[in-house]
């Protein structure tokens, strides 16, 4: 498994919900931000401009939440190689104090861009996310 990738959100005031805090879809959209930042910082600009990748499914646990104007730090990792087409990843988003407060496991698809299909994941792609060696 190779490190987490982080990345910091801070909310907004078009983050907050009725409740005065962060919104549940608002957690989501954060999960696919570092999603995307974290494939776009590893796979090299080939696998880019060829793969894509598309949510199969998000399985999500709240604990806790933040409001306007305060932080947490969003980290991800894939805790597995990938099965087929699919990879599993976690992303847990702690606050200041290093609680997590939203947990998740979500199962993201890889899309050959140019046919739109499902393909199964090429270990050269795989390899910069997981590898058995660590």
């Amino acid at each position: 498994m190779k490190p987490p990738f982080a990345l910091t959100f801070t909310a907004q005031a078009h983050d907050i919900d009725v409740m005065g805090h962060v919104n549940n879809a608002v957690w989501v959209q954060w999960m696919e931000a570092m999603a995307t930042a974290h494939w776009e910082a590893v796979a090299p600009p080939e696998h880019q401009a060829k793969y894509a990748w598309v949510v199969t499914r998000h399985e999500i646990d709240y604990r806790g939440n933040i409001r306007e104007g305060e932080s947490v730090i969003g980290e991800t990792f894939i805790p597995e190689g990938p099965s087929g087409a699919r990879f599993v990843r976690r992303v847990d988003f702690r606050n200041a104090a290093g609680k997590i407060l939203v947990s998740a496991r979500t199962t993201w698809a890889m899309i050959e861009i140019a046919s739109q299909r499902l393909m199964r994941v090429p270990p050269d792609v795989a390899a910069p996310f997981w590898s058995e060696a660590g």
